[in-house]
C-alpha cells in the first residue's frame, strides 16, 4: 500500500510540475484541521511529508490560522503547538482577522503564483479549492497523508491550455522572462533613470528671486547716496558758522 500510495503521489506532483511550475521546496499551507489530525493520529509531519512528497517541505501557515486556534481554547492546544512551528505567511488580513479557511482561500488567489499545497481536513474548504485549477490538495485518511488527485477543474485546465484556447499562469510567466531577456521588454528601473537623466529648465520662480535682489542693491546705493549728501551739508554748515564767528 506505501508503494501504491507513493506512486500516485509522484504521478500527481509530476502532472501539477509540468503544468503549473510547482517546484521544491513544496510550500504546504495547514490550516487547524490538518494540525489536529495529524495530532490524532500521531503522524510526525516534518519527517513523514518528504519522504512521502519524496522532496524538501516547508510547513506554512497564517495569523488567521494560529488565532482561530488560539479562540478555540484548549481543546486545539495541541494543534495550535504544531501551528505555531510552521512558518508564517503574510496574509492580507492584517487589520481583522478572519476564519482560517477563508484566509487560506485568500493565498492561492490569482493562479497560486507561490505554488501553495493546501493541507486541511474542511471538506468546505476542499470543495473550493478543487473549483480554483493548479491547487494541489492534501489531508488524511485512515492515519496517512495523501496528496489528492488533480480536480476535474484542473483537468479541464489544462486541456483548454493545451488546445489553445488558454495561457497559464506559468507560461506567462515564462513568457514574460524571455522577453526580458531578448530586451523585447524593458525594464521599469531602466524606465526609471532615463526619466531621472531628462534636464530640466530654469525654474522661473529663481528668476524673479534675482530680480529683487537686485533692487535690494540700488535701493543700498540710493541709501549711501543720501548719508553722503547728509555728512556734506553738516560739514558745509560749519565752515559757515566758523567764518561767522571770525568776524564777529
Amino acid at each position: 500500500m506505501k508503494i501504491t500510495r507513493q506512486k500516485h503521489a509522484k504521478k500527481h506532483l509530476g502532472f501539477f510540475r509540468n503544468n503549473f511550475g510547482v517546484r521544491e521546496p513544496y510550500q504546504i499551507l495547514l490550516d487547524g484541521t490538518f494540525c489536529q489530525a495529524a495530532l490524532r493520529g500521531r503522524i510526525q509531519l516534518r519527517e513523514q511529508l518528504p519522504r512521502y512528497l519524496m522532496g524538501e517541505t516547508q510547513l506554512c501557515t497564517t495569523r488567521c490560522v494560529l488565532k482561530e486556534l488560539e479562540t478555540l481554547g484548549k481543546d486545539l492546544y495541541g494543534a495550535k503547538l504544531i501551528a505555531q512551528k510552521c512558518q508564517v505567511r503574510n496574509c492580507p488580513h492584517f487589520k481583522s482577522a478572519v476564519s482560517g479557511s477563508e484566509c487560506l482561500l485568500s493565498m492561492v488567489e490569482e493562479g497560486n503564483p507561490h505554488h501553495y499545497f493546501v493541507a486541511t481536513q474542511d471538506q468546505n474548504l476542499s470543495m473550493k479549492v478543487k473549483k480554483k485549477p493548479g491547487i494541489p490538495l492534501m489531508f488524511i485518511i485512515q492515519n496517512t497523508i495523501v496528496l489528492d488527485k488533480p480536480s476535474p477543474k484542473t483537468i479541464a485546465f489544462v486541456k483548454a491550455v493545451e488546445s489553445g484556447q488558454l495561457v497559464s499562469a506559468h507560461e506567462k510567466q515564462s513568457i514574460k522572462h524571455l522577453k526580458e531577456e531578448r530586451g523585447l521588454v524593458k525594464d521599469p528601473e531602466q524606465r526609471r533613470r532615463k526619466k531621472r537623466k531628462k534636464i530640466k529648465g530654469p525654474n522661473p520662480l529663481s528668476c524673479l528671486k534675482k530680480k529683487k535682489k537686485a533692487t535690494d542693491t540700488n535701493s543700498s546705493a540710493s541709501e549711501k547716496k543720501r548719508k553722503r549728501k547728509r555728512i556734506r551739508n553738516r560739514s558745509t554748515s560749519k565752515v559757515l558758522s566758523e567764518k561767522q564767528n571770525a568776524e564777529g
